[in-house]
């Protein structure tokens, strides 16, 4: 459909634009900038876990696997104090250590238990025990236990100093070691 006065053309046309006024530019500028700095935000590595052992509770234990004769913490504290005086009724002993972590673990967190014993010769004996932990991701405090049984505890003798760590893969976050270590 024509109008009088208007003629369709079928030629090749050059467009022409206005002159520059600097929002394009400033806008596109904000756009690269808000893109760089969400980039840098996503690529920033995940940090690595840290963490503590909080508390170690050495126990021994009699002849039977047992720490105490009943569930009071008083019994307890009075039935360690006996086998403490009594060496032969002891039969192992149990470390009861209580950990935690905070932020992710990226890798299996485990407790290794380092033991000295009664010297022979210059250098006392050494046991390293190691057990590995389920973290459940909750924000408290969790406890483990680690047991020495009966033939390592006689092939170690007493135990003069202990040093409990706490490692994610390769890497200690946490320790705790007696006052003789």
């Amino acid at each position: 459909m024509t109008y009088p006065g208007h003629r369709l053309r079928w030629l090749a046309f050059t467009v022409e634009f206005g002159e520059h006024d600097g929002y394009s530019s400033f806008v596109h500028s904000q756009w690269l900038w808000i893109s760089a700095v969400t980039t840098l935000l996503l690529a920033d590595p995940a940090h690595a876990a840290t963490g503590r052992v909080i508390k170690v509770l050495p126990e021994f234990l009699d002849r039977e696997g047992r720490t105490s004769l009943s569930p009071s913490l008083y019994e307890r504290d009075a039935y360690q104090a006996v086998l403490r005086i009594h060496p032969d009724r002891r039969a192992g002993l149990r470390f009861y250590v209580q950990w935690k972590i905070k932020g992710p673990a990226w890798e299996p967190l485990k407790l290794r238990l380092e033991l000295r014993g009664l010297a022979e010769g210059q250098l006392p004996k050494e046991m390293v025990i190691e057990e590995p932990l389920v973290n459940r991701g909750q924000r408290f405090s969790h406890w483990a236990k680690v047991t020495l049984d009966t033939e390592a505890y006689k092939r170690l003798g007493a135990v003069t100093a202990w040093r409990v760590t706490l490692w994610e893969g390769q890497k200690q976050i946490g320790e705790q070691q007696s006052f003789v270590w």
